[in-house]
């Protein structure tokens, strides 16, 4: 893909984050192109998920911009946000442990759903053919996501790799046009996240996504990403093409001397 010749989907400028005299993220400038798989890697405590975190609303900016598909976002809430089509994973598994794997599914659609208060109480013939709607929506997604046949298991029961193929269906029902996924393969074993790593690949060619992840795992990153970008100590120290990277001296010694290559 040439990146140089799509408009960016996201486009974030001099963004800054400070908690109180720690700078989390410094002044970082990055983008997005429309139908990218862009990662985002760094060593532990680089300010990655805080990134993520202020892309998404839940961080207010301490100072700096993001527009999201022409929208500038920075001071909306993610409620807005999601509404505008940003979808996200989370680092740590936020699924509803008691509720079904459906059930879940229909969680993330409610952003999307027309009916109020009023009339879901009165049950109205619009409300109903919407939930029917819902339901059937939420088991393409699951079919979709690999999750074929599990639609009334507790999300607490499913398999570890499944329930991160869960988190990521539930984002896809706020239907999105950007979809961030934060250490979508930690935890997995070697087939998990070669299974998953074919997942994401086919969300962007199948539903049209673009995809920007936080990941660790080299092999990932390298094998799918069509840019990544480095950040250490909150700052953006490289950016390019996974070979460019690989490369790197300011990345490579970002990450050797943490002892963590």
């Amino acid at each position: 893909m040439n990146l140089n010749a799509v408009e960016d989907v996201l486009v974030v400028e001099r963004l800054r984050k400070e908690f109180g005299g720690l700078i989390a993220v410094n002044d970082v400038d990055f983008n997005v192109p429309q139908g990218s798989i862009v990662s985002l890697i760094g060593p532990n405590g680089a300010g990655k998920t805080t990134f993520f975190n202020m892309l998404t609303g839940m961080y207010p900016a301490t100072s700096g911009r993001v527009v999201f598909d022409g929208t500038d976002v920075t001071a909306k809430p993610p409620h807005a946000i999601t509404s505008l089509g940003v979808g996200r994973t989370f680092q740590n598994i936020r699924l509803f442990q008691q509720m079904t794997a459906l059930e879940n599914v229909l969680v993330g659609m409610h952003a999307r759903l027309k009916g109020g208060i009023v009339t879901s109480i009165l049950g109205t013939p619009r409300v109903r053919r919407e939930e029917r709607e819902a339901r059937k929506r939420g088991r393409e997604l699951l079919q979709f996501s690999g999750l074929r046949g599990r639609d009334d298991e507790l999300a607490r029961n499913l398999p570890y790799g499944d329930q991160r193929r869960l988190e990521v269906a539930r984002a896809l029902a706020t239907n999105p046009k950007l979809l961030l996924l934060d250490e979508p393969t930690a935890g997995m074993n070697p087939q998990e996240t070669a299974d998953f790593t074919s997942f994401v690949g086919k969300l962007r060619s199948e539903e049209k996504l673009t995809v920007l992840l936080i990941e660790h795992d080299m092999r990932v990153v390298m094998g799918i990403s069509d840019r990544v970008t480095v950040l250490d100590y909150g700052e953006k120290i490289a950016e390019g093409a996974p070979h460019e990277i690989q490369t790197d001296e300011r990345v490579i010694e970002a990450y050797l001397g943490r002892g963590t290559a």
